[in-house]
């Protein structure tokens, strides 16, 4: 495995610095973080890393990276990760997103860029939910902890020590960066599901059962709006199964590609 950390690309005629982690080599990976920042990637980069290349983005306002005030919407995460992707020449890309990094994924599979040949939402947000789906819960309205509990089939396993003041102030601004990006309805875009229906690369939209920020159902909701979506569940796994279970998530993203290749 070859990891190269904290390099960072010019985007958007150069006026936006991205930082990003290089895992292995071979088929590319795009992976894109949720409000957990990119670490919460790190297991599945490195199942990645033995035959494949994963790139891990952090989201500019995420972990002390600087942020422009102009740069400020899913949108322009979207188009800015597009560049990435022609900035870094990546062909037959599959593209794997969880929570609000898998809104940020289902709007670059919209815009069918010939750089993507596979779709992956774990857990993602950005759809409307329906009058029959629980609300998408907003972990910056309420304590770390309380988010835990929400987050993790086993919340007591990643149950941190007290934060430092440094790590608490980190958290404070990626979940204010988080809000910032969300826009009006924080966690979704109520043209989104409609507009899911031109996607056209093979989907797998996979869900930790046990997931209280989206349910299960809104999950089955997303996948029921992409034309040929395979909808997969991952038992005891919360809002990021990746964390809990990512042997089992690995397993189910090869499997996925083995059939779609």
């Amino acid at each position: 495995m070859s990891v190269r950390s904290n390099n960072s690309v010019k985007l958007i005629g150069e006026t936006l610095d991205v930082s990003i982690a290089e895992y292995g080599n071979g088929r590319p990976y795009l992976l894109l973080h949720g409000g957990a920042g990119p670490g919460s990637f790190t297991p599945l980069a490195i199942g990645f890393s033995k035959d494949s290349k994963a790139v891990v983005p952090t989201h500019p306002g995420f972990n002390g990276q600087p942020r422009p005030e102009w740069f400020s919407s899913i949108e322009h995460l979207t188009l800015a990760y597009l560049e990435l992707l022609d900035t870094l020449d990546l062909r037959r890309v599959m593209v794997v997103g969880n929570s609000v990094g898998g809104w940020i994924a289902a709007e670059m599979a919209v815009r069918n860029s010939p750089r993507i040949s596979g779709l992956i939402l774990l857990n993602s947000v950005g759809i409307e939910p329906r009058p029959t789906d629980k609300q998408i819960v907003d972990p910056s309205s309420m304590p770390p902890q309380e988010t835990l509990k929400l987050s993790f089939y086993n919340p007591a396993k990643f149950a941190a020590s007290p934060p430092t003041p440094d790590a608490a102030k980190i958290r404070a601004e990626n979940m204010r960066t988080l809000r910032i990006y969300g826009g009006e309805h924080f966690s979704y875009d109520p043209s989104l599901r409609s507009r899911l229906a031109t996607i056209s690369c093979p989907t797998l939209v996979l869900w930790g059962e046990s997931d209280h920020i989206a349910e299960k159902e809104y999950g089955r909701g997303f996948a029921e709006s992409i034309p040929g979506a395979q909808f997969e569940t991952i038992p005891e796994a919360g809002h990021m199964p990746q964390i809990e279970r990512p042997e089992e998530v690995l397993r189910s993203i090869n499997g996925f590609v083995a059939r779609i290749s």
